[in-house]
């Protein structure tokens, strides 16, 4: 069977996952412009009244919680078949699993984003929610507005009201996270149960290994020597097997780990480095640091020629798959030997692309006057995602546009008030209406009044 093209308004992109009941899909809200996820019930559940009404509680809560720090829904509705779906905001920076697989943070880093997500679940517990399956698949990472990493709680498939908490008499939750009053029917549970569970979040962040059950957790020390005892502490006393020994609530919770990260040698040190390399951007270091690292690249390399207006220069990389025309103030250097798509997060390898500036050696300074543009080619990943979620130190983000023209379409992410008083936009193209191509990402900084963002896009050719 073939996966649906639309759901209501919502164009779909790609599935992002499925469970027992239900899938969730990346779609594009094209009335906003907008990058949205939509959670359908599955077709073999359609007929279960009971499992029918969990999934359309799971939106309810959700509504209800009305916190940035819980994942937002927008709107429900059913298809022709009957099955419910509802739309949330998209997180595109993908899970707390996803952060994990990739080793575990600083100690300091593992401490705030516990507390973040304890002010998360402080959240629910204030709106008379128990989330009862706090784990990291459950915890999105998501790009805001202002550029600001989020962490947001998802999936209340399990949540019940605390009234109804109180009186519950089946066991739920995941192993490993799971309190002991969850583990057995018959408990009833409160707040507290999600503190268990962020004390077993913690402690993975922490130790890189998920805590044995109740009552037998080894101490976080034995598995990372360099901790701190008040860290262990903290960490233990939301694991106690007792509730009434553990943390009063998620908030208490929270601001503990809070003030143990702020006095950490690590998190002090963390502190200083950020204030010298503040004035960077994120993107514009890492591309710099790939593009200076190729043997072949080349530096204040005469331009291939010039066509068009007066005020315009013709540009292409080394392979002459990459064309596209600047203003001819920009086309003063050129380094053209392509570049690593894994600068942003994207499968590493060598991919066709070049950067244009008037000053190349002052391009990965947000803080130095440059106007000049980067455009990289990837045919792996999902580059919208990624350039969804970068961020500018020092600048202010303006906001998300898109793009969409006879040979391209996709997002313009732009923000102002830079450092060195200019602009930066981020673009991440695909071949208009559904053609066979590659990705492309394009990095444009620019000062003065105007705009050159969408000149460059359609002028921009790839073979």
């Amino acid at each position: 069977m073939h996966p649906p093209e639309r759901i209501g308004r919502y164009r779909l992109e790609r599935r992002l996952g499925s469970g027992a009941f239900a899938t969730v899909w990346l779609a594009h809200d094209d009335d906003l412009q907008a990058l949205v996820a939509v959670k359908v019930l599955a077709e073999n559940w359609a007929h279960r009244l009971d499992i029918r009404d969990r999934f359309l509680s799971e939106a309810r809560l959700l509504r209800r919680a009305g916190s940035s720090r819980v994942v937002q829904v927008y709107d429900i509705g059913e298809l022709p078949d009957g099955r419910p779906y509802f739309v949330m905001e998209y997180a595109d920076g993908g899970t707390l699993a996803d952060l994990l697989a990739a080793g575990r943070p600083p100690v300091a880093q593992a401490l705030r984003l516990t507390a973040l997500i304890a002010r998360g679940a402080a959240a629910l517990h204030e709106a008379g929610i128990v989330h009862r399956d706090i784990k990291p698949t459950n915890v999105l990472l998501h790009t805001a507005p202002d550029g600001e990493r989020r962490v947001l709680l998802a999936d209340l498939g399990l949540a019940k009201s605390l009234a109804q908490a109180s009186m519950l008499t089946l066991a739920a939750g995941s192993a490993g996270y799971r309190p002991p009053e969850q583990a057995e029917p018959g408990e009833g549970i409160d707040e507290r149960a999600d503190v268990y569970s962020l004390g077993a979040v913690g402690y993975e962040l922490v130790t890189g290994t998920v805590p044995g059950p109740p009552g037998k957790v080894v101490p976080p020390r034995r598995l990372r020597p360099d901790l701190g005892e008040d860290v262990e502490r903290a960490l233990l006393r939301a694991l106690e097997p007792d509730r009434a020994r553990r943390w009063p609530g998620a908030q208490a919770y929270a601001d503990e780990l809070d003030r143990l990260a702020a006095g950490s040698p690590a998190q002090r040190g963390r502190r200083r480095l950020d204030a010298v390399r503040g004035r960077l951007g994120t993107v514009t270091l890492a591309l710099a640091a790939v593009l200076a690292a190729g043997a072949a690249a080349v530096t204040g390399t005469v331009l291939t020629g010039r066509h068009g207006t007066a005020d315009e220069t013709r540009v292409s990389d080394s392979t002459g798959r990459v064309v596209a025309r600047v203003p001819a103030g920009w086309g003063r250097a050129l380094r053209d030997s392509g570049w690593n798509p894994g600068a942003l997060g994207l499968r590493a390898g060598h991919e066709p692309g070049l950067l244009v500036a008037d000053d190349l050696a002052r391009w990965p300074d947000l803080a130095a006057a440059v106007d000049g543009v980067f455009i990289g080619v990837s045919h792996y990943g999902d580059l919208t995602a990624h350039v969804q979620s970068l961020t500018h130190s020092g600048c202010r983000y303006s906001g998300s546009r898109l793009f969409a023209d006879a040979r391209w379409h996709g997002p313009v992410r732009a923000w102002t008030g830079c450092p060195d008083g200019g602009s930066v936009t981020e673009s991440a193209l695909r071949p208009a209406k559904g053609a066979a191509g590659p990705q492309v990402y394009v990095q444009v900084r620019q000062r003065g009044p105007g705009d050159a963002t969408d000149r460059v896009l359609r002028s921009l050719r790839v073979s």
